[in-house]
């Protein structure tokens, strides 16, 4: 069912025998992990993922976090097209006057998205910056961080950041930020895929901070029920927080800055001004 370049994948292949190569090109590591490689890029391996997972049981912000070495970073991580790129925008532009902000976005063969901020004036140019993934972005949110580490550590320094934003590349439902890269992640789905969305769940789904349900607006015309939607959002989440939104009409983004900056008070110990 994926559409719109969307990336899937087959995780089965997990529980074959792990002796030696596949067929699929995936082979075991000297850790003992099974890597496999898109269009003859880096290989890598996932974490294999046995569950929609539990909005109580996520990993919690790291204890120990220097934020001096790199500011606050929100994930904004999601599906191909359903908002991410708009809110980014969108928190730029209501939390740019009152706080040091750089951006660091992810496409998978251009830099589409982060020219698109810089067209529309998210934040003085010098303060974005794309990155492309190649052929599985959930690789560079999760097992291989660094290539988002560094423009983000890079631009936490130049510009006294307080916050980071980071948007990964569209995925499917099993991609998720790691720990290590994002202090608060918001994953963002939309209606356009009908109201089943949320109870397929996904570690995304189920265990990022704050899910961003967008595009209300179209719920009539594709015939998605959003009281289906908020009852299974809920559900699936164990009760964690999900704001439904219309990013580009700027319904529901002043909900999304205010969980933002609850938990960037929260973690960082700073007042929000």
């Amino acid at each position: 069912m994926a559409s719109g370049g969307e990336h899937t994948h087959d995780h089965d292949h997990h529980h074959h025998d792990h002796k030696h190569g596949h067929h699929d090109g995936s082979f075991v590591g000297a850790d003992g992990k099974v890597y496999h490689s898109h269009d003859g890029l880096a290989p890598h391996s996932h974490e294999p993922i046995y569950s929609p997972g539990f909005f109580s049981r996520r990993a919690q912000p790291l204890i120990n976090r220097d934020f001096n070495e790199r500011a606050f970073t929100v994930g904004i991580g999601g599906p191909v097209g359903t908002g991410k790129t708009a809110l980014m925008l969108a928190l730029c532009q209501n939390l740019r006057d009152r706080y040091s902000l750089a951006a660091v976005t992810n496409d998978i063969f251009t830099k589409e998205d982060g020219e698109f901020l810089v067209k529309h004036k998210a934040l003085p140019e010098e303060r974005i910056r794309a990155v492309e993934t190649g052929g599985c972005p959930h690789a560079a949110i999760r097992e291989d961080i660094s290539i988002n580490l560094g423009p983000l550590e890079e631009l936490s320094n130049l510009y006294k950041a307080d916050l980071l934003l980071c948007e990964s590349g569209g995925d499917n439902l099993a991609a998720n930020f790691s720990r290590e890269l994002a202090d608060y992640i918001i994953y963002i789905i939309d209606v356009s895929g009908g109201d089943k969305i949320p109870r397929k769940g996904g570690p995304g789904i189920t265990q990022a901070d704050l899910l961003v349900i967008n595009k209300t607006d179209i719920a009539q015309a594709i015939g998605a029920d959003l009281g289906v939607m908020q009852r299974d959002a809920l559900r699936m989440r164990d009760g964690g927080p999900f704001v439904f939104a219309q990013v580009k009409h700027n319904v529901g983004v002043e909900e999304i800055v205010n969980h933002v900056l609850q938990a960037w008070e929260a973690t960082t110990g700073k007042k929000r001004r």
